[in-house]
């Protein structure tokens, strides 16, 4: 196949375009030139701006077009209106996310579950409350300029190497450290993950397919923290590393957020959207890596700005400790 990647040189992009180059197939990938411009040579490279012009599409065709830098319905509306025809782009895969759900009714919800309300305008940044709905609107223009065969995938916590968002790698580079670890909330708190390398190899298979329609990509609806936490541990731990989970209530009245402890919420639509069902994923060909296969290939970072510091961990597992005493707890 002819495949475009809108991005392709950084995260879920750069192992999709490995995956397919790999597999012999022909890429291009569009990119603005300001990351890993050096990587994949085997590839055709378009340096663009897919904001200001895309005018480098005209004349293109190809038989798939991937597109994992869509987060405003007009950046896919502006896409269809840079190629030729909507035929141009082939099969259009849109990277979505598991934020299009409006509250599930119940664990293990499937991919027709009700998506939150998004017939309001379109906001123009993102932020947690603007996400979810403008990931809708992607997936509304998608279907209205690409057709409806278009394949919308909506994974959850997208991990594995080359994440630059780095909040499952920030477990790992803490758990390898050792001691005692504050681990936030309740440990049966739903999170579910997918590794990019198993996304992208899942995704070039769909599409040598053929196959359309909506899938989560995602580990089973039955994930915690704690099973992830310790399958980070089981692979990065040095013995005598110990878990201290300290409760919700504590750490918000501390001021604490998800930037300084990642993929902690307390939040529940996001705890509740945290249970997809991915049967039909696994179905057409979803393999998922052990989480401590994936914790070993994780690369030693600069810690998060907004993370723990040590001194501050210790800190706050000092009073949680004295807390919990003077409860009798």
């Amino acid at each position: 196949m002819r495949i475009l990647i809108m991005g392709g040189t950084r995260f879920v992009g750069l192992h999709f375009a490995r995956a397919a180059l790999a597999a012999g197939h022909d890429v291009t990938v569009l990119h603005r030139g300001r990351s890993g411009a050096d990587l994949l040579p085997e590839a055709t490279h378009l340096i663009a701006d897919r904001d200001a012009d895309l005018s480098v599409l005209s004349g293109l065709r190809w038989d798939a077009t991937v597109d994992v830098s869509a987060y405003f319905p007009r950046q896919v509306r502006e896409l269809a209106d840079a190629l030729d025809d909507p035929g141009a782009a082939g099969r259009y895969l849109l990277v979505s996310s598991i934020a299009v759900y409006d509250t599930p009714d119940a664990p293990g919800y499937a991919e027709d579950s009700p998506l939150v309300r998004a017939d309001g305008p379109e906001a123009d940044e993102i932020t947690v409350d603007s996400y979810g709905v403008l990931k809708v609107q992607c997936e509304q223009a998608a279907r209205q300029r690409f057709g409806p065969d278009v394949l919308l995938v909506r994974p959850t916590y997208v991990v594995g190497p080359q994440d630059y968002t780095h909040r499952f790698d920030h477990w790992v580079q803490r758990l390898a450290r050792g001691g005692e670890v504050l681990a936030p909330g309740r440990p049966d708190a739903p999170l579910q993950v997918v590794d990019a390398r198993d996304l992208a190899d899942w995704m070039l298979a769909l599409l040598t397919r053929g196959t359309s329609g909506a899938y989560h990509a995602a580990t089973p609806a039955t994930g915690t923290i704690g099973d992830l936490l310790d399958a980070v541990a089981s692979a990065v731990a040095p013995p005598g590393t110990t878990l201290t989970w300290v409760d919700d209530d504590f750490l918000q009245a501390a001021g604490l957020t998800n930037r300084a402890l990642p993929l902690w919420t307390t939040d529940p639509l996001s705890l509740a959207t945290r249970t997809a069902d991915s049967a039909a994923a696994l179905a057409t060909g979803l393999r998922l890596r052990p989480v401590a296969d994936t914790a070993r290939d994780i690369e030693p970072f600069e810690p998060l700005p907004a993370a723990l510091t040590p001194e501050q961990e210790t800190a706050l597992l000092t009073a949680w400790a004295k807390s919990r005493a003077e409860s009798g707890r």
